[in-house]
């Protein structure tokens, strides 16, 4: 892949997931103070989801069973501390996400065990093709974390009534 040299690659994942988590806490901490609505559930993974172009460039391609796992492991293990630390309150007749005293701690500690699992996965593929399958497992962690914020949001959202139809 070019002339770029692994180690810098290596290096640069980190400093951007380091930087994405504190991007993410910080966006959390100012959300919590809106309240919740589908759209904002849902826009995070369908921006994240524009990274699968990432699979058009060769070196980054690896065998689908590959991915299906590290969609997997994201989605039961990765997003299990996400979706045990969200919970939303009614304030206002609005659904509030509230604040969680240990989200920054979970998003921190996911990004050290995500740095040393680079460290392994690292030795038996290339780093685009690793970054590929971290992109793939955070995507089945934050998908499974919304649909469940989803789910719970319905819950507690009574169905808006129809529109009334004019009259003909």
């Amino acid at each position: 892949m070019g002339n770029i040299n692994p180690s810098l690659l290596h290096i640069g994942s980190t400093v951007g997931a380091v930087f994405m988590a504190l991007m993410v806490i910080f966006i959390r901490l100012k959300a919590s103070a809106r309240p919740v609505t589908i759209r904002k559930i849902w826009i995070p993974p369908l921006g994240m989801s524009t990274g699968f172009a990432m699979f058009v460039v060769p070196e980054v391609r690896f065998p689908l069973w590959w991915a299906a796992l590290a969609f997997l492991v994201g989605w039961f293990i990765f997003a299990y501390p996400l979706i045990r630390s969200t919970k939303f309150e009614h304030k206002d007749g609005h659904v509030y996400a509230q604040r969680s005293k240990s989200f920054a701690f979970i998003l921190l500690g996911l990004l050290l065990v995500r740095t040393l699992l680079h460290e392994v996965i690292n030795r038996y593929v290339s780093v685009p093709q690793s970054g590929g399958l971290f992109f793939i497992l955070a995507f089945g962690m934050i998908v499974h974390w919304r649909w469940f914020m989803y789910k719970r949001y319905t819950a507690m959202v009574p169905p808006q009534a129809p529109l009334p139809q004019p009259r003909t």
